[in-house]
């Protein structure tokens, strides 16, 4: 059998409860095994210490984002392993598949041009909700080259330190930043034809499925903002749809409800972008069944994607608000302690 080089696991969590140990069981093996905790308060950091994990614990006093426990989990993943070439980067709801390091590992020694590297990351409980269902679907994306990965990934160490690593300052968005930082200076992103993760994402209301997607359009404006003219066209799309989907069309509606566009009857404007969503709902619905979708799921997730653009143009506006003003957003959480 091949042998596997030294490979570290960085996990990041914050009240994760059961599926932090999960995460922690599943790493077991690895090369060394790093625990960054965001302010938990139910019992996390003990969990990670009695499964042998070296513990980072942030300081309270400075913002948490996904982005500086990532930057803090490999600094000290290269100070308890300097002889550490790879790191798997996973959040704490994930639970690794057994192959998983091996495979992805093999592809990084095998391509010198790979900085990073992810397989199948699948929702542990689809069927709880069309909301995890639709995560589901989301994680899977074509094998083959690809512009950014997610937050679980197997990374060459010396591509993240090249790129400057994951920017701290960012409250969402930060995988597909460093991705473009790393694409920009030659390094290559595979998604390999392998079980990666399993996720648990818990979210069965649409509550939460308005706050993720709020993260969303926060994370594609600052991406759009800080990029410019160079940013990722997938970025610049997202922006696009959310400015027309969100805020464009309904705000024409309720200018024509409230009479602003006296030369027309007050109901024109409203029924005629009930139509324009009606027609765009139709239209994912059928993409989504010539996918392979049932009916009943291809119509369900087409009206959430539609109905969470305004939750998008949330995260857009609150963006730029806060830009204005001089101040950086807090973190933007869907998800209940565990």
């Amino acid at each position: 059998m091949r042998s596997l080089p030294p490979v570290g696991i960085v996990i990041i969590g914050r009240n994760e409860g059961e599926r932090l140990v999960r995460c922690l069981a599943s790493a077991g093996g690895a090369h060394a095994i790093v625990y960054v905790d965001s302010g938990s308060t139910d019992g996390s950091v003990a969990a990670a210490r009695e499964a042998g994990a070296e513990v980072v614990e942030l300081d309270v006093s400075v913002p948490f984002t996904a982005a500086r426990a990532r930057n803090a989990g490999l600094a000290r993943l290269l100070e308890i392993a300097p002889d550490a070439r790879f790191v798997q980067m996973v959040d704490g709801d994930c639970e690794l598949a057994r192959d998983w390091i091996g495979v992805g590992s093999a592809a990084l020694e095998d391509d010198g041009t790979l900085a990073a590297v992810f397989g199948r990351r699948r929702e542990r409980h689809p069927d709880a909700s069309l909301y995890n269902a639709m995560c589901d679907e989301e994680w899977d994306v074509p094998v083959g080259p690809v512009r950014a990965c997610g937050g679980d990934a197997l990374f060459r160490i010396a591509a993240l330190q090249e790129a400057g690593g994951y920017d701290p300052t960012l409250i969402a968005g930060e995988e597909p930043d460093l991705c473009w930082r790393m694409g920009a200076r030659g390094w290559a992103i595979r998604r390999l034809p392998a079980e990666m993760t399993l996720h648990d994402a818990a979210m069965t209301r649409f509550s939460q499925a308005h706050r993720r997607s709020k993260r969303a359009g926060h994370a594609f404006a600052e991406l759009v903002w800080r990029h410019g003219s160079v940013a990722d066209p997938s970025w610049r799309r997202a922006v696009k749809s959310t400015l027309l989907w969100g805020i464009g069309l309904p705000g024409i509606a309720v200018a024509g409800a409230l009479g602003a566009f006296a030369w027309l009857p007050a109901l024109i404007l409203p029924i005629g972008v009930a139509g324009l969503f009606g027609v765009q709902w139709l239209r994912i619905a059928s993409a989504k069944r010539r996918a392979g979708f049932g009916a009943r799921y291809a119509q369900g997730a087409a009206g959430v994607l539609l109905a969470t653009k305004i939750s998008q143009a949330a995260g857009l506006l609150r963006f730029h608000l806060n830009r204005l003003r001089g101040r950086r957003g807090g973190l933007i959480e869907y998800k209940a302690s565990g």
